[in-house]
């Protein structure tokens, strides 16, 4: 697994994957004389789950070939470092792994001194990633995904919600927002590179500090995973706030977001066979994140307690939510969840909003 160090809520320290301990000694010098600290791992299975959020990724020549095996989604600030002699082929292996740059020790240290200390000044602080995902079919992922961000925003948190969902059938239909102008996914399908943030927010449908990229009703595109991770990293430099409402089938996409995602929360409903489903989601999802924990809604029709219902999938409980009969009226009717700021939903946005930013979100104004 790899070492974590502490950082601050909002920024990730770098990550630097080698097994080779003479060249890790020498990038750990060179991260402390630009003032960071990194996290470490040895190989690709280790770093997958920090390899999206890691605000810049050193591949140690020792790593590229098996980096590359392991079809590691491409990313934006990877750069591919070793010593004369251990990359012969460094350009070719670079572009194949889609490294920005190739940085020969000991000529390129002032340049990765520089580098690392690009990731420790306050400008280069990263978005909180939160990735939210049904237990079950119409086990409410997708309204407390956009309770979520709806509840970001009106903390004056700089907020996107991003449907993951190609079947779900569009988170602009949950906020009521079907009629607002922006590109949809369709749009962005073929983004394979680096998304300029700004431009994309500009792009998207908003209102006030809440943007959205969701689905359209047309013909199903698939997404590549290519297209998710310059996304995700487009959204981690222009944002405060990230939501993503994940299928409960993960494709390739999907499981992108699932390694960007610094907390993943199971919505399941207070039921013995919704239960049973989660845990084949949970199966599927923990290899890909480290923070996985689930928010049980009732009602229970057979008194199904919530910390049962952790126990059976092994994890933490990070909430409940009580039955609110007015929600699915409200929807129908075009209001966002969570906007009035009352209700067991916008209590539970608020809590959840508030512990992973550090940012007190009050209730009703």
């Amino acid at each position: 697994m790899p070492s974590r160090t502490s950082v601050p809520p909002h920024r990730r320290p770098p990550l630097v994957v080698t097994a080779d301990g003479d060249l890790l000694d020498d990038l750990l010098r060179l991260a402390a004389a630009g003032g960071v600290e990194v996290e470490v791992a040895a190989d690709p299975a280790a770093a997958r789950t920090r390899w999206q959020p890691a605000p810049l990724v050193v591949v140690g020549a020792d790593q590229a070939q098996p980096c590359l095996r392991a079809r590691l989604p491409r990313r934006s600030r990877l750069v591919l470092v070793g010593r004369a002699g251990d990359l012969d082929s460094g350009w070719q292996v670079a572009d194949l792994l889609g490294a920005e740059h190739v940085a020969m020790l000991p000529a390129a240290e002032p340049w990765l001194v520089d580098r690392f200390a690009e990731c420790g000044v306050d400008g280069a602080a990263q978005a909180r990633v939160v990735a939210v995902v049904g237990g079950r079919g119409g086990g409410g992922a997708s309204i407390l995904a956009a309770g979520l961000a709806v509840t970001a925003a009106r903390g004056r948190l700089r907020t996107l919600l991003l449907d993951a969902d190609p079947l779900g059938g569009g988170l602009d239909l949950v906020l009521g927002w079907e009629q607002l102008e922006g590109l949809r996914w369709p749009a962005l399908s073929g983004a394979d590179g680096r998304v300029d943030g700004p431009a994309l927010v500009r792009a998207l449908p908003s209102r006030g500090d809440l943007v959205v990229l969701s689905w359209d009703r047309g013909d199903l595109v698939a997404v590549p995973a290519e297209a998710m991770a310059s996304t995700l990293d487009a959204a981690r430099r222009g944002r405060d706030f990230v939501v993503v409402d994940l299928p409960r089938q993960f494709d390739d996409a999907a499981v992108t977001a699932l390694q960007a995602a610094d907390r993943v929360f199971v919505v399941v409903p207070a039921e013995l066979r919704a239960t049973a489903a989660a845990a084949r989601v949970v199966a599927v999802a923990a290899p890909h994140c480290q923070d996985l924990s689930v928010i049980v809604r009732g009602p229970a029709p057979g008194r199904l307690r919530a910390a049962e219902v952790a126990r059976a999938l092994g994890l933490p409980l990070a909430g409940t939510l009580r039955p609110e009969p007015g929600l699915c009226r409200g929807l129908e009717r075009g209001e966002a969840p969570a906007a009035g700021g009352r209700g067991p939903l916008a209590e539970l946005c608020q809590r959840i909003v508030t512990d992973l930013t550090g940012r007190p979100v009050a209730g009703v104004a």
